[in-house]
């Protein structure tokens, strides 16, 4: 397994060790020793599985009170996995990281707990896995606006299907002054 950086420390893609024959491929897409050896020791409890047609964003989400590390991965297509800096008080706070996560390259991308994440169908239909390191709860749902300009988040597609959840988010700049206890803190 190579853990590349991104522009967010401690957010890193992964790219498992594929092995290939006539019959086709094997890879290890989790494995906590290994995972614990490269700096990722998250006791992931749950998987979740979305089936995106090509322009659907989904995101930014995060949730607060039990906040989720997450590994994801693209079973089909392509998805541009979108990772924000929310922490207040963090040096990189409202700072991206943008990776292209395909079934063919086989990458995952590592979310440690206090970013918001979110992604876009990019090239046709995409199944985008992610594991959880918290339960999914309802009430804990919470997301920035996927098109806060403040952010200049290189989406590359003009038009995306959003839900209407989604497309209700507010800007980051807006919940730091307005609901500051809605963001997660720097160093908790």
């Amino acid at each position: 397994m190579q853990k590349l950086e991104t522009s967010l420390p401690g957010v890193w893609e992964l790219r498992p060790n594929t092995h290939s024959d006539t019959r086709g491929y094997f890879v290890e897409t989790y494995h906590a020793e290994h995972f614990a050896e490269l700096g990722i020791e998250d006791t992931f409890v749950q998987d979740n599985h979305y089936y995106s047609v090509h322009g659907t964003l989904r995101g930014l989400h995060y949730q607060l009170r039990h906040p989720q590390a997450k590994l994801c991965r693209v079973l089909e297509g392509i998805a541009l996995d979108v990772v924000v800096d929310i922490r207040r008080g963090s040096p990189h706070f409202g700072k991206t990281a943008v990776v292209l996560l395909s079934a063919e390259l086989r990458n995952e991308l590592y979310i440690p707990v206090g970013f918001a994440q979110g992604f876009l169908a990019f090239r046709g239909p995409a199944q985008f896995l992610y594991k959880c390191s918290a339960l999914y709860d309802r009430t804990e749902e919470y997301g920035v606006a996927w098109n806060d300009l403040d952010l200049a988040i290189p989406w590359h597609f003009a038009n995306p299907i959003v839900s209407a959840k989604d497309a209700g988010f507010r800007r980051l700049k807006d919940i730091l002054e307005k609901t500051p206890h809605d963001l997660p803190v720097y160093g908790d």
